[in-house]
């Protein structure tokens, strides 16, 4: 009796192990559009929960789809276009390099030459290392336009997942809290954390340098910077560097509207810095940041980059939620610990 009991363990677990290999190797593709998904609806639960409360008789489905056609008009497209813009602007950059046209690099070559005027022997180099990025972009600009569809398809597939995750989220965390081992309070402790971690990275620092980055574009295209798109996404990648900031593109542009002669743009490009972006970082951040559990800075700058090494254009938010996701199973484990030494004692 105890043997066939073994026999069906063995051949039930098994067969299920089969088809959870072969399910997970259908499913491997849209793993990060469904994370993306979850991190959507998460942000955005508490808006669907006020405009599901002023649908008429409540409709899930309507404020569900309502919520969803939000999230594509304020963040799916804006997104997109900022996305295009910036491989527009590089490849611009790489044309301007490749063809030595009195465009950008001849731009930066007469800023050199005046800074050597004031700092003789002074050597700046950016000529040389535009043109090694130059040669980067030229070696990985196919790779970018071939993902380009995969990454469109994701998107509609993280929207459609939203869709139904909005609708029928509860009735899935539920069931999810009932087929977990973990006692259902545990579980419950840990869905409330994970949203905790994923609002505070995405609010309080994911939002932040985007904001800071988009007014630093701003202040770059009204004091007359052509490739503002690009500059302000590598400021908004500074923002996420701890110390650094926005200056890493700020400081050098202040200076090369001074250097160039353009006193007043610099000037304004100078109030703006410190006015705008700098209210932003020492107001808006630590409010929003206050508001949940962020991550050290240097900890998300390496998530960002690495989320978007693994998961491609998405990992920008993915990458800090699954290190936020491991610090709450390492809190969970380590009050686990400390229970178990209370009781041994």
């Amino acid at each position: 009796m105890l043997m066939n009991r073994i026999v069906e363990y063995v051949f039930f677990f098994g067969f299920m192990g089969i088809v959870a290999y072969i399910l997970w190797e259908m499913m491997a593709p849209f793993v990060s559009a469904l994370a993306l998904s979850a991190i959507i609806v998460t942000i955005c639960y508490p808006l669907y929960e006020r405009i599901l409360a002023r649908t008429p008789k409540q409709n899930t489905t309507l404020a569900a789809l309502a919520t969803t056609l939000l999230v594509l008009l304020i963040v799916i497209f804006p997104l997109f276009f900022v996305a295009s813009s910036l491989v527009n602007e590089a490849l611009t950059i790489y044309n301007e390099v490749g063809t030595d046209t009195d465009g950008f690099l001849q731009k930066i070559s007469g800023a050199e030459e005046r800074v050597t005027q004031f700092l003789p022997g002074f050597e700046l180099n950016i000529t040389e290392y535009v043109k090694q990025a130059s040669a980067w972009l030229a070696g990985n600009v196919g790779a970018i336009f071939a993902g380009t569809a995969t990454t469109v398809f994701l998107f509609f597939i993280a929207l459609i997942g939203s869709f139904y995750l909005f609708r029928d989220g509860k009735e899935f965390t539920k069931k999810l809290v009932i087929i977990s081992p973990l006692p259902d309070t545990e579980d419950e402790l840990i869905l409330h954390r994970m949203a905790i971690a994923v609002r505070s990275v995405a609010t309080g620092t994911v939002l932040v340098a985007l904001i800071q980055g988009t007014l630093a574009a701003i202040g770059l295209a009204v004091t007359g910077f052509d490739k503002f798109i690009l500059l302000g996404t590598a400021a908004a990648l500074g923002a996420l560097i701890p110390g650094v900031g926005t200056s890493i593109v700020l400081i050098p542009a202040i200076l090369y509207l001074f250097i160039t002669g353009s006193y007043l743009f610099g000037v304004m490009l100078l109030v703006w810095a410190a006015l705008a972006v700098g209210l932003i970082d020492n107001f808006l951040g630590p409010y929003l940041m206050s508001r949940g559990n962020p991550l050290h800075p240097f900890v998300i700058l390496l998530s960002v980059l690495g989320g978007i090494a693994f998961f491609g254009p998405i990992g920008f938010i993915v990458g800090p939620v699954v290190v936020s996701l491991f610090v709450v199973l390492l809190e969970l484990y380590t009050i686990h610990i400390s229970e178990q030494h209370n009781v041994a004692e």
